[in-house]
């Protein structure tokens, strides 16, 4: 059976990038493709595009060390947007049968 597309349309690459991030942590193991490309499915249907890129960027970057990281980490608006991406990623993995 054919799912309905996410309510927004993300472009292929940032869909494969992140497939491919997301398979690279949880070993590498193929089985976990069918359940990261559900996850951006569901992150694209919260997100826009835009905030996605926002959001998925604060969480990647807000451990960085030093100056540079703190662009990331040190403001509420950084420590917010990080947590709620790393909140949605979270439900959505376990959403699509990952065990976290």
């Amino acid at each position: 059976t054919a799912t309905a597309a996410p309510a927004h349309d993300y472009p292929t690459v940032a869909r494969v990038e992140y497939v491919n991030d997301c398979i690279g942590k949880n070993g590498g193991k193929l089985a976990a493709l069918y359940q990261c490309a559900c996850a951006i499915d569901r992150i694209a249907n919260a997100l826009s595009y835009d905030d996605f890129v926002e959001a998925s960027t604060y969480a990647k970057y807000a451990t960085l060390p030093g100056q540079g990281g703190g662009i990331f980490r040190d403001s509420e608006h950084a420590r917010q947007l990080a947590k709620s991406f790393r909140d949605l990623e979270a439900n959505s993995l376990r959403g699509c049968g990952m065990t976290l």
